[in-house]
């Protein structure tokens, strides 16, 4: 049960701090509604098998299944995908992949930008204490996939180019 509530715990101060952000972004709606998916039961306990409740199935439980390493991480793969497929703040969700063509990422709307970056230090602040999205961005902005004109409001949206697109000298 304490495991439920650590969990718990960490889904509110995180949606808090993705609410204020969103909120000082004009994204009332989407402040509310970040990430209600999570609550459902296939996002909600594969995430919480994965990082609060390790090693508490017994080897010979006759209630539970018995849980291991990959199958925990199977179940969390699965749950990562549908909250990804839910959730348009997310930059995977505008991946399209070709058959054989590779991948092309589409133009995020706006408001979604804002409310990724928002997740962004929300994340980051519910997990370290920090806003750091500049140093999280910096080191992570290789492996994220946008579209050209997403990737220049986003950064525009973390301070790093100006209204026209340009990027600032100290960047």
């Amino acid at each position: 049960m304490i495991h439920i509530i650590k969990y718990l715990r960490y889904i509110t101060i995180h949606k808090w701090y993705v609410m204020i952000e969103c909120f000082k972004r004009g994204l009332f709606l989407q402040g509310l509604l970040h990430d209600i998916s999570k609550l459902r039961p296939d996002e909600f306990f594969p995430y919480l098998d994965s990082f609060y409740k390790k090693d508490l199935f017994p080897e010979k439980s006759m209630v539970y299944k018995v849980k291991t390493k990959e199958t925990i991480k199977e179940s969390f793969d699965l749950a990562w995908l549908k909250h990804i497929h839910r959730n348009p703040h997310h930059w995977q969700y505008w991946i399209l992949q070709y058959d054989e063509e590779g991948i092309k990422c589409l133009e995020m709307p706006e408001k979604y930008v804002k409310e990724m970056v928002a997740d962004w230090i929300g994340a980051g602040i519910a997990i370290t204490g920090k806003r750091d999205v500049l140093g999280w961005y910096d080191k992570n902005k290789d492996n994220i996939k946008l579209n050209i004109a997403t990737r220049m409001l986003v950064e525009y949206y973390l301070g790093l180019r100006d209204v026209h697109g340009c990027k600032f000298l100290d960047t």
